[in-house]
């Protein structure tokens, strides 16, 4: 991979080359990966693949113009004619009258230690070894009779960002994963569950028969489900998708959405979103979190934000862009590639636990849906409504009883979020985590 001080010399290079030829500013974005996974099933390796890549992006402005150009080639032929297409282009396409870089107040000059990459270097046999031991933990699982496979996988980041305002900096990121998918039954009574780990060491993730046995559970649970009748009951999500709402949530309160008046928290701000007591929480500083960052895609200081707190709405998520057109202050949420203009999203989002165990919050249901799997996107970012396919077991007398299928989950996720409560079962899994979560009054449909 390129060195962290050869890459910001490149993208100084290539800032200083885009400003010679006629740009106003410019800024650079380099990503240099490499990783490694396999794949097996039934014991027999079927994959083995090894990837590395390197791209860059420059990005320049000439007046309210912008033109973004990408590039794998480094050589100083080929830089020469992106900076000369970037340039060409802006003096072409339409004024942008929010686009620009960061005043240099904004930027971040002192970076935290994150721990967010580990120097372990995983080999292919490695990673056979650890998805056959999840393999064959699932296969030990009693009822389970057949395998989809087993995957293994590390990946190493390295990114650096420059630009004419005086931001420069980079960050490495490392990423270990592994996951088992199992089949339980026979014929055409069979189903399908799966689980993963993915962590930045390693060391890390959870051993790989736990995984293996997890998912070999999860699968035999799954077997002779049955229908219900359409009716309005509590619903409880489990961690797998209660994640899924903070996505719908954090797509709401997008800079740019709202911007475009196309989100159904557009007026929302200050008010409540969520009911008391319920706390949301971005942390770009989560030591060794899946998506910590010492800066944004925009070189922008960032930081620590409660979203939801006590329940109200604080803040959108703002790019540069998007903060512009609002006539607000960024937040530090611009994220990017090479080829296009940055766009906001979170790091490390998640739910606040509450105080409620799990198995309490379940216990108080005489009646309801526990959800393990969604299937489907129904859902309107403009007006909240919200339709998805689900799978997972009924409830009765406070107890999970026998698995269910075919079932449409339905409701407005306004009214989902103001009515929601969390259980204290919160783990940092995915990047994007809640723990369990109950929301009463939700719609069903079964027969």
């Amino acid at each position: 991979m390129t060195a962290d001080a050869d890459a910001l010399d490149l993208l100084h290079t290539l800032i200083g080359k885009a400003l010679a030829a006629g740009a106003d500013a410019a800024d650079a974005v380099l990503y240099d990966a490499a990783s490694l996974s396999v794949s097996l099933r039934l014991g027999k390796t079927e994959t083995v693949e090894r990837a590395e890549s390197g791209d860059l992006g420059l990005r320049v402005f000439i007046g309210r113009r912008q033109a973004i150009v990408s590039a794998s080639d480094r050589r100083p032929e080929r830089l020469a004619e992106l900076v000369e297409r970037a340039v060409t282009m802006a003096r072409v396409v339409p004024e942008d009258p929010f686009c620009g870089l960061a005043e240099p107040g904004l930027l971040a000059r002192n970076y935290p230690r994150l721990d967010s990459c580990d120097t372990t270097e995983l080999t292919a046999e490695s990673l056979i070894t650890t998805a056959r031991e999840a393999e064959e933990a699932a296969l030990a699982v009693p009822g389970v009779t057949n395998s989809e496979g087993a995957d293994a996988s590390w990946s190493r980041s390295r990114v650096a960002l420059a630009a004419s305002n005086g931001f420069a900096g980079g960050y490495s990121i490392s990423r270990s994963s592994l996951s088992a998918a199992v089949l339980a039954g026979t014929g055409t009574a069979m189903e399908r569950d799966y689980d993963f780990g993915s962590k930045v060491y390693v060391a890390d993730l959870p051993a790989a028969a736990e995984i293996g046995r997890a998912a070999g559970e999860r699968a035999v649970r799954r077997l002779g489900p049955r229908k219900v009748q359409t009716q309005k009951v509590p619903v409880v999500y489990d961690p797998r998708v209660s994640r899924g709402l903070l996505s719908h949530f954090s797509s709401a309160i997008s800079g740019p959405a709202i911007a475009r008046g196309t989100s159904f928290l557009k007026d929302r701000l200050g008010q409540p979103v969520f009911a008391p007591g319920i706390t949301v929480i971005d942390d770009p500083f989560v030591h060794r979190g899946l998506r910590s960052r010492p800066f944004d895609g925009e070189g922008v200081t960032v930081q620590r934000r409660t979203l939801i707190e006590d329940g109200r709405l604080t803040t959108w998520l703002l790019d540069l862009r998007s903060a512009r057109q609002l006539g607000l202050a960024t937040t530090g949420h611009a994220s990017r590639g090479t080829s296009a203009p940055p766009t906001p999203s979170p790091a490390n989002l998640y739910m606040a636990p509450g105080r409620t165990s799990a198995r309490d919050l379940i216990a108080g249901i005489s009646s309801g849906f526990y959800i393990t799997e969604m299937m489907g996107m129904g859902v309107s970012g403009i007006t909240g409504d919200y339709s998805r396919g689900a799978t997972g077991f009924w409830i009765e007398n406070g107890e999970l009883t026998y698995p269910v299928s075919e079932i449409t989950v339905a409701g407005n996720l306004k009214d989902m979020f103001l009515n929601l409560e969390p259980a204290s079962d919160l783990e940092f899994r995915y990047g994007v985590d809640a723990p369990t979560v109950r929301i009463d009054g939700m719609t069903i449909a079964g027969l």
